[in-house]
């Protein structure tokens, strides 16, 4: 299968770790193995068949709680679309799958990167993102 579409170029586009005290942190630090990587994944047409996709990635504490950090990264990818893409179906995949596939390794090490400088190092992702699996039960 050929790839359909090229990556123009990619950045961060926000960055965000909010951690509002030394309480805070110290109550974080113990249970930040609780805490949960949300992704959502927006893109936005361009001209001449470019795309603007932004995933953020948004690790957080589920549970109620005062005491929070907040951890948020908006990763933009510029990607232009083959000529002759129509297909809206695989538009979508393109977007939602192969581009995170691609980017993903970059995007996770930026994350881990704010965890470790935010004062959290012994944090590693052990799960990967499988963004087929995740693609397949969204759209099927």
């Amino acid at each position: 299968m050929t790839k359909k579409f090229k990556i123009l170029g990619k950045y961060i586009k926000d960055l965000s770790s909010e951690t509002s005290d030394v309480e805070t942190y110290i109550f974080v630090k113990e249970r930040i193995a609780k805490y949960q990587l949300n992704i959502d994944i927006k893109s936005k047409a361009l001209k001449n068949k470019m795309i603007e996709v932004d995933t953020k990635f948004k690790f957080e504490d589920k549970e109620e709680s005062k005491k929070k950090s907040y951890f948020e990264i908006i990763y933009s990818t510029v990607i232009k679309v083959d000529d002759d893409m129509v297909d809206k179906k695989e538009l979508e995949k393109i977007i939602v799958c192969d581009v995170q596939i691609e980017i993903y390794p970059e995007l996770e090490k930026c994350l881990l990167d704010l965890l470790h400088n935010s004062g959290y190092p012994d944090i590693n992702f052990e799960k990967k993102v499988d963004f087929e699996d995740l693609y397949k039960k969204r759209f099927n």
